[in-house]
């Protein structure tokens, strides 16, 4: 910048001429000066004001902006979550194999407060434990009347419930929109369906997730919006299962047992079209798990897939077809099941001290002989043995669609010695499911193919590896049928139908160790229908059933499980699509039943 001097020449000289003083022109200039200064200065401080003032205004703008936002918003409880997720609520149905619905979602509402809000939260208080008797009104009065923000009053409420609490008129009460899940079936096929809850929740939407059987097995697929809602459609048949669970209820009520199980598979496809556990729950209204006691007492307990039973004289079908694949007898094979009988220092005796002497391997089958199964048993070998029941699929834990399963593995002897050999071979000192004696009937049903048992509909068989010949599966099952027409499973017959079958009944293990009960079995009865060209296999278990119509109290499989599985055979054949077979009727009476 140049500066203009205070007493320039030209101006001091023209003053000396005209006899001016020339101090004046200095005066002059230096307030020339000032004033310039002056003015830059001034212009320098408003420009800096403007921007300050400029920035205030933007900043008030934003904070008033952000204010009106919240205002404007609902309240949301404090989560840590992920940065961007947003929460889906959407869920896909689950339906069965004819696409009937088992699940589906409803909307509904959630209930909240804003305590700030609130006009008189004492009467709030009142009215909501009135309206909702679980509420503890002095609770709700602390929490409206305390420092709280926001709180939760209940995740979900019917129209009803909120035509009543609309109507106390307390602006601090609010309801969100909310998507549940519905079972409209209630407790049919509680234990495959599970159950779903909420996960990740605001007062607008919550995530619907499972937390058993199929919905959390399948949790993500239901959820996942590439597949546009399409449904699940699962192997269960909602009419079989509906008279498979009342047959059964009837059954157990009836026999005095503590709890029941069922299952219902396809022999070729694996697809179970039933499983029933009882006692069973309403997936809608989920009950807790019970903090202490025995889980298996629990109604959350799946029976049929997490239950872990010595199945008793079912087990001796495995060894007589295995005698027959390995070529050590034959169904015509004379074993002598006399006693006495002693394996490594223990006795094996049989069903009431019974002796059948010499019979066929099917007439081990047929009159159920402990001593004559023992005696292949110790033919076949521990190592055989073993081997065969793990391509069966007995020692490990059946991997069928829903998290319990994995809670059903089988229980296996320490060391598979002779004794042990003996005692499987007859269905003790080893434990299964009903789901796993299933799948190891269905193999002997379908041919002699490992069948893996599925919860998803199947459009085609899904055989596995073989197991056993088909003559030997084909021996096996003329034995099962004269089980039923002349053994012990007689009370099983189902005129047109020709059941095949082998019962099973054994005592419970002592809970403390020691030994087992006397008076509480276990009663099964492993079936296949029709005999002669199988379609389906059907497991029924009692657990502690007694038939008392007698003169003493009766416990076997023969009195209880039995005739249960035949009653259902009877309802659910025709649902299935099985024709009857006009068969003569029988000329023998009923024969007495063993283990």
């Amino acid at each position: 910048m140049i500066r203009k001097p205070l007493r320039p020449l030209a101006r001091i000289l023209e003053a000396r001429a005209r006899g001016e003083s020339p101090d004046a022109i200095e005066r002059e200039n230096i307030r020339l000066r000032h004033e310039e200064m002056r003015d830059r200065l001034r212009q320098r401080a408003e420009a800096r004001l403007l921007v300050l003032g400029v920035a205030f205004v933007f900043a008030f703008a934003l904070v008033g902006g952000r204010t009106a936002h919240l205002a404007a918003s609902e309240p949301e409880e404090p989560r840590v979550r992920a940065p961007g997720a947003s929460i889906l609520a959407q869920r896909a149905d689950i339906t069965d194999r004819h696409g009937r619905v088992l699940a589906t979602n409803m909307g509904t509402h959630s209930l909240y407060a804003q305590p700030p809000l609130m006009v008189d939260p004492d009467t709030a208080a009142r009215e909501l434990a009135r309206i909702f008797p679980d509420l503890d009104a002095e609770k709700l009065r602390a929490d409206f009347t305390g420092a709280r923000k926001f709180l939760w009053i209940k995740r979900k409420i019917s129209p009803e419930q909120k035509q009543a609490v609309h109507d106390i008129g307390e602006p601090g009460l609010l309801f969100g929109p909310r998507e549940m899940r519905l079972y409209p079936n209630g407790s049919l096929a509680a234990h495959v369906l599970g159950g779903a809850g909420f996960g990740r929740e605001g007062v607008h939407a919550a995530e619907v997730i499972g937390v058993a059987g199929v919905e959390k097995t399948f949790d993500a697929r239901l959820r996942d919006p590439a597949r546009a809602g399409a449904p699940l459609a699962l192997s269960l048949d909602l009419t079989v299962q509906a008279a498979a669970e009342r047959v059964l209820d009837g059954g157990m009520r009836l026999l005095n047992a503590k709890g029941a199980a069922a299952v219902l598979m396809d022999v070729k496809t694996g697809e179970i079209v039933s499983l029933v556990s009882l006692p069973d729950f309403d997936p809608n209204d989920r009950p807790a798990p019970p903090p202490r006691g025995e889980a298996a007492d629990s109604p959350l307990f799946n029976r049929a897939v997490q239950g872990v039973y010595e199945l008793g004289s079912t087990f001796k079908t495995f060894t007589a077809v295995q005698a027959l694949e390995l070529g050590l007898a034959d169904d015509d094979t004379l074993i002598d099941t006399s006693g006495p009988m002693r394996v490594s220092g223990f006795a094996i005796r049989e069903f009431r001290n019974k002796d059948y002497g010499e019979q066929t391997v099917d007439g081990i089958l047929v009159h159920s002989s402990n001593r004559g199964t023992a005696r292949l048993a110790l033919q076949i070998g521990p190592e055989r043995q073993r081997a065969f029941l793990d391509r069966l699929g007995l020692l490990e834990p059946v991997p069928v669609e829903m998290p319990e399963a994995a809670q059903g593995a089988p229980l296996l002897p320490e060391r598979w010695t002779d004794l042990s050999a003996v005692t499987i071979s007859y269905g003790h000192g080893l434990s299964v499911t009903p789901l796993h004696l299933a799948a190891g009937y269905a193999a002997i049903a379908n041919g002699g193919f490992r069948v893996t048992p599925t919860l998803l509909r199947q459009d085609a068989p899904r055989l596995g590896e073989r197991v056993m010949t088909a003559a030997s599966a084909d021996k096996a099952r003329t034995m099962l049928r004269r089980v039923v027409t002349e053994g012990t499973a007689s009370l099983g017959e189902v005129r047109g139908y020709r059941v095949g079958g082998k019962t099973g009944t054994a005592d419970k293990p002592r809970k403390a160790g020691g030994g087992y009960y006397e008076d509480k079995v276990i009663a099964v009865f492993a079936s296949i229908f029709p005999a002669d060209d199988p379609r389906y296999v059907l497991v029924v278990a009692l657990d502690e059933p007694v038939e008392t119509s007698g003169a003493e109290p009766r416990r076997s499989a023969g009195w209880t499980a039995v005739p249960v599985a035949a009653e259902m055979i009877r309802r659910v054949a025709p649902i299935l699509g099985l024709r009857p077979e006009i068969e003569p009727a029988p000329q023998t009476g009923v024969t007495l039943t063993a283990n």
